[in-house]
Order: C-alpha cells, then sequence, then structure tokens
C-alpha cells in the first residue's frame, strides 16, 4: 500500500481508502462488515470513509465498532456533514452552525474516538452563509475535534471562496471529495486546476463508476439479480453509464488490464490514481475478497500508450462537462 500527502498538508492517506456508503447496516450484515474492514486493514488501508448520512447514522456505528480496538494513532477516519440525518427535521440538515457543532459529536459518538482526521463539508450549502459555515469547521479545529477540513462536490468557485474564508480563520482546506472514473471526468477542467492552485488533493469516490468499470454489466444482457446496477435505491446513480454503447467500450478494455496482469476493476482504480491530483480512491466492497482484490491497484504504473488508449476507446462516452460539478441549490 502507497500512502500519499493530503493536499498542501503533512498528512498522509492510504491512496485506496476503505468507504462504506453503500453496505454497512444495509446491503452487509455487522459481521460479514467488520472481517471486511480486517481484510483492508491487512492490505495496508489506513484510512476510513463514512458519513452520518449513511444509513442515517448507523453505518458510523459500523465502522466504529469494526475499528475499535485498532491503535488511534494509526488510522486516518474520515466522516462528513450536510444532508438530512435523524428525524430531519429543520435543522437536521444542512452546514448551519448548529447543524455541525450538533453532528460532530454524534459522529464521534457512533465512531468512538475523541476526534476525526478530516471532517468535509458533504456538499455546498446555498442556504447558510459561507462565514458561518467556515467559522464553525474552524472552531471545531481548535477545539480539537477535528484535525483537518475538507469539502465534497464543491465546484471551482466553491472552492475558492471556502479556502479564503478559511485562511482568515486561522486553517485550510486541503481536500474535495468528488466522482471521478474513466468515465466520469467532470472535476478535470475547473476543479483540479483550482484545487492544484490552492493546495487541495482530491478524494474520489465511484472509481468504478458504482461497477460499470469492472465490467460485469454485458450489453444487450439482463442485470445481474444481485448487482447494484438492479437495485431500485441504488440503480439511478448508474443510468449515465449503462448504454448498450457505454458497456460495449467498456468491455473493450479489458485487453488493456490483462495485457497488465490486472482485472478490469484493478485496472480502473490505477487509471484514477494517475492523476497527480488524486490522492485516493475510495473503494467499497461487501466481502473481505473483494477489499483484497482492490488493493492490488495500489501503486501500479499505467504506461502512457495504455492511457491513450483508454480514451480512444471510451471517446464520447465520457462525461466532461464541468458544469456537473454541483451541489444541489436547495438543501434536501
Amino acid at each position: 500500500m502507497q500512502h500519499r500527502y493530503l493536499g498542501n498538508s503533512g498528512l498522509k492517506i492510504s491512496e485506496i481508502i476503505y468507504g462504506n456508503w453503500l453496505t454497512h447496516a444495509s446491503q452487509v450484515g455487522d459481521k460479514q462488515a467488520i472481517e471486511t474492514v480486517k481484510a483492508a486493514l491487512e492490505g495496508g488501508i489506513t484510512t476510513f470513509d463514512t458519513a452520518d448520512v449513511y444509513a442515517n447514522q448507523a453505518a458510523e456505528t459500523v465502522m466504529g465498532n469494526a475499528l475499535k480496538g485498532q491503535r488511534r494513532e494509526g488510522l486516518e477516519i474520515l466522516t462528513k456533514v450536510y444532508w438530512p440525518v435523524a428525524e430531519k427535521g429543520p435543522n437536521d440538515v444542512g452546514l448551519s452552525r448548529k447543524h455541525i457543532m450538533e453532528s460532530i459529536d454524534g459522529s464521534l459518538t457512533r465512531l468512538q474516538t475523541d476526534y476525526v482526521d478530516l471532517y468535509q463539508a458533504h456538499r455546498f450549502d446555498y442556504e447558510t452563509p459561507l462565514e458561518e459555515t467556515m467559522q464553525a469547521f474552524g472552531d471545531l479545529v481548535r477545539m480539537g475535534k477535528v484535525l483537518y477540513v475538507g469539502v465534497s462536490e464543491w465546484n471551482a468557485e466553491q472552492i475558492q471562496q471556502g479556502q479564503e474564508l478559511a485562511s482568515q480563520m486561522g486553517y485550510r482546506l486541503i481536500s474535495n471529495q468528488p466522482q471521478y472514473s474513466m468515465l466520469w471526468r467532470v472535476i478535470e477542467e475547473k476543479v483540479v486546476p483550482m484545487s492544484e492552485k490552492l493546495g487541495l488533493s482530491q478524494i474520489v469516490w465511484s472509481p468504478l463508476a458504482q461497477g460499470v468499470l469492472t465490467g460485469k454489466y454485458l450489453p444487450g444482457a439482463p442485470l445481474p439479480a444481485d448487482s447494484r446496477a438492479a437495485n431500485s435505491e441504488i440503480g439511478g446513480f448508474m443510468e449515465k453509464f449503462m448504454s448498450d454503447e457505454t458497456l460495449t467500450k467498456v468491455q473493450q478494455l479489458k485487453p488493456l488490464a490483462d495485457e497488465m496482469n490486472l482485472t478490469l476493476a484493478q485496472f480502473s482504480i490505477a487509471w484514477v490514481l494517475q492523476n497527480k491530483n488524486i490522492a485516493a480512491a475510495i473503494v467499497g466492497a461487501s466481502k473481505p475478497e473483494q477489499i483484497a482484490s482492490n488493493i492490488a491497484a495500489a501503486g501500479v504504473e499505467i504506461p502512457s500508450a495504455a492511457m491513450e488508449s483508454v480514451d480512444k476507446i471510451l471517446g464520447n462516452s465520457i462525461v466532461n462537462d464541468p458544469e456537473l460539478s454541483r451541489s444541489p441549490e436547495t438543501r434536501p
């Protein structure tokens, strides 16, 4: 496992992060979740990402139980705040001072820790003054409940505004957590250059395009019964990738992976990590053997010729419109 600095900071994180968005407390039982986290630890992963909204707070509880007994200083624990949680009342959402201050205490209790290494604004909140949000995060840093602050799915302008305010308040944003994969590249034109300028790096989610880049979905074939695409609650995230044209192109990537003795999933994760502004890729897993396989993508260097072939094969299936890097303009 390789480790990389996160943004312009002294914090190192594992370049493959274990995340529990769609698994813990939902698709995966607690015993299996703990076994999968153990496999991640055995594979050298030290960084674990979750959020209060995952399974409406329950995923944080499972993560806390799974990491219990580990040396806290040897881990980097990441969580987030913004989406509606708990009873989803008027103040159970957003980036108001009230919600941030109450949410961190709940997250720390569920994660069984005194602090989180990185606390992330899970989306930009158009309904709260940015000064209020950034002041609250800064106060958490000074209180020692949060070591570093990041954001998720903020556009380039929002990152710039947030960093200016954070700097005035005595701390810095060090990361952004966007969606990014061979198929979804909307951060490349604006977000990545701005992040490089301001000292942030990316922690990316969905490097496998919700499983499409594993190659298991075949053009014209029925969806596997136990797949994410077949799940009515999850499949909507994947519709943009599920055309027969795109699925055919994904199959054409397999020879590139075969040449490097990689699975298509490993090749896809390694592709993401070639971008110098990417600090890490978040990978979920429902069983130990999945995370063990994904870890094999760490430290892989893809030749430039293969990188060029990826672009030629995927062609117009690549989504790169920078305007798609955005947060909802009203709170959910």
